[in-house]
């Protein structure tokens, strides 16, 4: 077995540490979000934290981690006589991203449950779990179904397996840990509030600093066990702090100040139901145990907030996390005592670590509202008012609730809320051969095709004789999120100012969409000469906001570069992805301008597109008394329909659902 990291070698990250603390003293906090950049000791520090846990006493042969003092009564390996048993260390269990629901929750055995009425069930992950870290690095990846199931439990306490009538439940309560980097893409709102805590973490700018952390790490290489070794003292002492917070945390008292404090700080902060009070709650609590006291203090309460608001108060997928703090100050000494401290210690209690980053992101106004409006830069041989030279980026009209937009037929690809696939959950459809491991139980069909056999296997009493070969998979139907390839036509025909604010407000809205729908997005621009990729496709709806949000405009229209470049993306993309079906989604007036005839060289690349299979929509831009109607000829070229501004919003009276091959539903 190698030897861990030392989890008190880790040079800064303060808030990261304190956190992980917290809930090492209370499990009922209910786990850590990491969220940070690539290479800043995310998963060493929860690796690190495994060995810090004090031992857990286990009934010798239960799988389920039973408590001798109090077993439970429910285990499907029990029934437990209370008693003595084994201690052993605390387990860190890794979830893989790529994890089947049966790998997570555990298996029943099919078979042998309808022939012989046996509850035969294989623990999964959150068995193995039970009183340790269930640690999930890149939660973000994780199937939207898994990470429900994971988050339920944690809730909960217990996991519950069915199958076909057939139930096992058992506990699993754990320190939940999970880890993602926010350029790959987000958790879902409603995912992001199951976590108690979550942390912003980042690499230091401070030479010194990082000087010592690559010092430490070579040294830990090199010689693993040495290092360690080194730690030994430290490691003893934070240990043994654990042991006495969790015995000092039941006679902590939460006062009726501190409750006030907490109910005004989430209010305050417009938080959406009561989970983060509990949270702040909890964790002040465990913050006064980690300090060695027994009585909570604004400046737990301050500490509170700061790991439990800051993933909360995102009102859409597009604010950056984070607190107001002079906000929070204010809102401390309101409603805290007179006799309280009024300018809490920021580094909060015990040495514990200092503050998530302020709430600093780019915001959408940045900039943008304060240049007077421009008229369009002029393009040869077209009808628009005199300029040149590059525009400044303009703001983003409000975002709208877009109509759903999908790729006809019927795909296979990742899980997701779009196109109609071929998925391991949702309605079921038919039944075929299991390939593999069986998961989802046709039991219709899996009868049906015992039934005639039974003579010939001698059946003799109530039960049906069921064959390995008899059982039936379920094939089902659900959604596929899909790949949206967002072709921007940034040109000067596009560059004034009212009419830019209104299309990338729209490409926002399509944007959110496309998080909602659990979607990869790209992004393309054209203008001047040439098209560029912006945005390689990626889960990161922000990425694509904020490269959205910073985008210039003026010069010539280079449509076809445009169409020419998103062939170019999605051709590298099948060999990436194959089974994830795209959606290109053009966002032009239909004008083309530069070289020789550039109307025929865009429809030309509109068919290549349309020859291949790919699924599109063009978005018609063009405004004004006169229109030409370019937009909807090069919907025609690339086979699919054209949407104007007004028709895109999902409350217009042209309908709700618009497939983007044609008017008429396919079948599958």
């Amino acid at each position: 077995m190698s030897t861990p990291y030392p989890f008190t070698a880790i040079v800064g990250q303060d808030d990261l540490r304190l956190a992980l603390l917290l809930n090492a003293v209370s499990p009922a906090v209910g786990g850590v979000l990491v969220r940070g950049e690539k290479g800043t000791a995310k998963s060493t520090a929860v690796r690190a934290l495994s060995a810090l846990l004090p031992e857990v006493d286990v009934i010798t042969g239960c799988r389920f981690s039973c408590d001798p003092v109090a077993p439970d009564p429910a285990c499907p390996d029990g029934p437990h006589e209370a008693g003595t048993g084994a201690a052993r260390a605390a387990r860190m269990v890794e979830l893989p991203v790529g994890a089947s629901e049966d790998r997570l929750v555990g298996a029943l055995d099919i078979e042998r449950a309808l022939a012989e009425g046996v509850k035969a069930f294989e623990p999964g992950l959150l068995a193995h779990a039970h009183r340790g870290i269930l640690y999930v690095d890149e939660v973000n990846l994780l199937h939207d179904h898994l990470v429900d199931l994971l988050l339920d439990a944690a809730a909960m306490g217990a996991s519950y397996v069915e199958r076909e009538g057939v139930s096992v439940r058992h506990a699993a309560r754990f320190l939940l840990v999970g880890t993602m980097n926010p350029e790959e893409g987000e958790l879902r709102p409603q995912l992001l509030d199951r976590f108690g805590l979550t942390v912003e973490v980042s690499a230091s700018r401070e030479p010194d600093q990082r000087v010592e952390v690559v010092r430490r790490r070579l040294a830990y290489d090199d010689q693993p066990a040495a290092f360690a070794a080194r730690w030994d003292d430290e490691e003893s002492s934070v240990r043994a702090r654990i042991v006495a917070a969790r015995a000092l945390l039941p006679e902590v008292r939460l006062g009726d100040a501190a409750l006030r404090q907490i109910a005004a700080t989430c209010a305050a902060f417009e938080v959406d139901g009561m989970r983060a009070d509990i949270v702040m709650a909890r964790t002040a609590t465990a913050l006064a145990a980690w300090a060695g006291r027994t009585d909570v203090l604004a400046e737990d309460v301050r500490q509170a907030a700061l790991l439990a608001l800051p993933h909360r108060r995102r009102r859409n997928p597009f604010d950056a996390p984070g607190l107001d703090e002079d906000k929070l100050d204010d809102t401390l000494q309101e409603f805290g005592d007179q006799g309280e401290d009024d300018d809490p210690d920021p580094d909060g209690p015990g040495g514990g670590g200092g503050q998530p980053p302020q709430d600093g992101g780019p915001t959408p106004d940045a900039g943008a509202g304060d240049t007077p409006a421009r008229p369009e830069a002029g393009e040869g041989g077209e009808p628009q008012p005199s300029g040149a030279g590059e525009q400044q980026a303009v703001r983003a009209g409000e975002p709208f609730r877009t109509k759903m937009l999908s790729v006809p037929g019927l795909g296979e690809g990742a899980a997701g809320r779009r196109s109609r696939a071929r998925t391991a959950h949702g309605r079921t459809t038919g039944a075929r051969r299991p390939q593999g491991a069986l998961t989802k139980l046709h039991l219709a069909a899996t009868i049906q095709a015992a039934a005639p056999h039974q003579r010939a296997r001698g059946r003799s009493g109530r039960g049906l004789v069921v064959r390995r070969d008899d059982l039936r998979q379920a094939t089902r139907e659900g959604r596929e999120g899909n790949l949206v390839l967002f072709v921007v036509d940034a040109s000067g025909s596009m560059a004034a100012r009212q009419r830019m604010g209104a299309v990338k407000g729209a490409v926002l809205s399509l944007l959110l969409d496309a998080y909602q729908r659990r979607d990869k997005v790209g992004l393309i621009t054209f203008r001047g000469k040439d098209a560029e990729v912006a945005l390689p496709p990626t889960s990161s709806v922000d990425a694509a906001a904020a490269r959205l949000e910073t985008l210039p405009t003026g010069g010539r229209t280079p449509l076809a570069a445009g169409l020419l470049k998103a062939h170019d993306v999605l051709r590298v993309e099948r060999l990436r992805d194959p089974s994830r079906r795209p959606l290109v989604v053009v966002v032009t007036d239909g004008r083309a301008t530069g070289g020789v005839d550039p109307v025929a060289l865009a429809g030309r690349s509109a068919r290549l597109l349309a020859a291949e299979g790919v699924a599109s929509v063009v978005v018609d831009c063009e405004a004004g008394a006169v229109r030409l109607g370019l937009a909807a000829e090069l919907a025609r070229e690339l086979g699919g329909p054209a949407v104007t501004l007004d028709e895109l919003r999902a409350d217009s009276i042209a309908g709700l659902v618009k497939d983007v091959q044609g008017t008429s539903r396919r079948a599958a």
